[in-house]
């Protein structure tokens, strides 16, 4: 089992180089395809232009992401081009009222999308469009990589944060080719019901399933000491230094994150390491 074709989807040239990195690293590591998707974003919304507004604004905005997208373009191809990996690389513009669409185009026919982080100085809002559309239109896997993380082929020790949910599940089965190849797979546990399947043993038929696919777990039971559940898996993350950590996406409705917080969405804002989700 293993990843054949990566997607990375760049809207901005300064936080191209550790998604790039990374997919080329895992297009090795996997005997991968590596694909880049390089989109320049007309951050307009044609329907709300003043009325008379002059076909100019609109062609100058145009162009603008034309130049983007080049840019982008350029820099992807002068980073690959210095790898021995298969790959290939296209450019194209959109609005940023349809980019969701172009992206999950490109995402369903993926095994794995790398993306920048989206949260953070420098990172625009197209960058969550991208994350979601993967996620939930796309139905891929996303990996998301903070900035100047070193790549990683094989990520050694990973930590998978369960709490019995369908979108735990999922990112688990999505995330099997590298908990495969792990050295230690740690399953994390915060705060399990004390009614329920699992209630007397938190996390056991999740690594008896593991174990028969030959990954070498431990499973940690921890309290939520912290406020937010997010905040507790990343300094235990960082503890037991895990070199990536396996979670379900938006267990929350997206709106409902945008406006209250939560696991995903922290996550996605203060991880230090690589974050594999699914939904």
């Amino acid at each position: 089992m293993a990843y054949k074709s990566l997607l990375s989807v760049l809207t901005d040239s300064k936080n191209a180089d550790t998604s790039l990195r990374q997919l080329i690293a895992l297009a090795q590591s996997q005997d991968a395809h590596a694909d880049v998707l390089c989109l320049g974003v007309d951050r307009t919304q044609t329907g709300y232009y003043y009325a008379g507004a002059s076909a100019m604004v609109l062609q100058e905005s145009l162009a603008q992401a034309q130049d983007e997208a080049t840019q982008i373009l350029n820099k992807a191809t002068e980073i690959l081009a210095t790898s021995d990996v298969r790959w290939s690389a296209d450019e194209g513009i959109a609005q940023i009222a349809d980019l969701g669409r172009h992206v999950a185009h490109r995402a369903r026919f993926s095994d794995l999308v790398i993306l920048p982080r989206p949260y953070g100085d420098g990172c625009g809002p197209e960058i969550e469009t991208v994350v979601e559309a993967s996620l939930f239109e796309g139905h891929s896997p996303v990996l998301v990589m903070p900035n100047d993380h070193e790549p990683q082929g094989r990520p050694a020790t990973i930590m998978v944060a369960w709490n019995e949910s369908e979108e735990s599940l999922t990112a688990i089965r999505q995330a099997l080719p590298f908990l495969v190849a792990a050295d230690q797979v740690r399953v994390v546990v915060i705060d399990p019901p004390t009614h329920g399947p699992e209630r007397s043993d938190p996390g056991g038929m999740l690594s008896q399933m593991l174990a028969r696919h030959g990954v070498r777990c431990e499973i940690d039971v921890l309290s939520k000491t912290m406020t937010r559940v997010s905040d507790v898996l990343n300094r235990h993350a960082m503890d037991t230094g895990a070199d990536m950590i396996v979670m379900g996406a938006y267990g929350h409705s997206r709106l409902r994150e945008a406006i209250l917080g939560g696991a995903t969405r922290n996550m996605l804002e203060h991880a230090k390491i690589p974050v594999f989700m699914a939904h």
